[in-house]
């Protein structure tokens, strides 16, 4: 709850993350994401201002759709918080919107539901452009290998096998609401929806798929590793450069403003809304 006499005010988040040692402050003097958008926001208020997230992204995860709120006393317009941080913030970190929500709310705590984007660019050549924006894999891989193996994953599972060791997540346990597998043109994209995450977990996916994708395993081999729960069956754990979050959800009395489903560069494919 946000204490008496503040009001509590949710921020809508868009990022590079190849510069940054995650979403996280940390106490090393490290750049990270929430300690640039602290600074930009604490200037606008001119008091500190402390973030809670809806999903801490790894060093060199982007974001296009994450939330954030934070507590004030400070009479600013939802205008002057969106501009005024963009204005303090560097060029790799946006506001997109703001909304002064329930006392209750809570950007990480109240959202049911979070999706990924993982970007591979598949060609023999590795790519000049985007190159911090998406994972090159040179190998060709299969499409409607990856899309099959993908279908043991969705369901409710135990998800132990696709979990890093310093994950600090209570339960291993999630629900996999959908893992769809599309090519556009030389870019593979593996979108992926849940109730949370572990910590890298999409990554560890991806780096599965890939391999399967590229006949080193069978498509089966999602199935065994799901089902073995151990991290080491299942494979490198795939760059961190591909991987956007791209949409959190939240139950109806928390009505957020609505965006495109990013990254920007895959918004003109019609296939992917949904």
């Amino acid at each position: 709850m946000a204490p008496d006499g503040f009001y509590r005010v949710a921020l809508g988040v868009e990022y590079k993350g190849s510069r940054y040692s995650g979403w996280q402050r940390q106490l090393t003097g490290v750049a990270t994401v929430q300690e640039e958008l602290e600074k930009a926001l604490s200037k606008v208020a001119n008091s500190p201002v402390s973030l809670q997230c809806a999903g801490r992204t790894d060093a060199g995860v982007h974001a296009c759709g994450q939330v954030v709120h934070f507590d004030t006393q400070v009479d600013r317009s939802l205008k002057a918080w969106v501009m005024g941080a963009n204005i303090n913030l560097p060029h790799d970190i946006s506001v997109s919107w703001a909304k002064v929500m329930p006392a209750h709310f809570h950007a990480r705590f109240k959202a049911i539901a979070r999706r990924y984007r993982y970007v591979i660019y598949n060609d023999q050549i590795r790519p000049a452009h985007l190159n911090e924006e998406i994972t090159w894999n040179h190998r060709p891989l299969d499409v409607e290998r990856m899309a099959e193996a993908a279908q043991y994953l969705i369901g409710t599972h135990d998800f132990s096998a696709f979990r890093a060791g310093q994950c600090q997540a209570k339960s291993p346990i999630k629900k996999m609401h959908h893992l769809r597998v599309t090519r556009h043109g030389k870019m593979i994209v593996l979108d992926i929806r849940a109730n949370a995450f572990l910590h890298h977990m999409v990554r560890n996916i991806a780096g599965v798929l890939m391999t399967i994708g590229a006949g080193e395993r069978p498509v089966e081999w999602m199935k065994e590793v799901l089902e073995s729960r151990e991290r080491r069956s299942g494979g490198v754990t795939a760059h961190p450069y591909g991987l956007y979050l791209v949409q959190v959800e939240y139950h109806d009395e928390f009505p957020l403003p609505e965006r495109f489903i990013g990254p920007h560069f895959l918004t003109g494919f019609s296939e992917l809304d949904g």
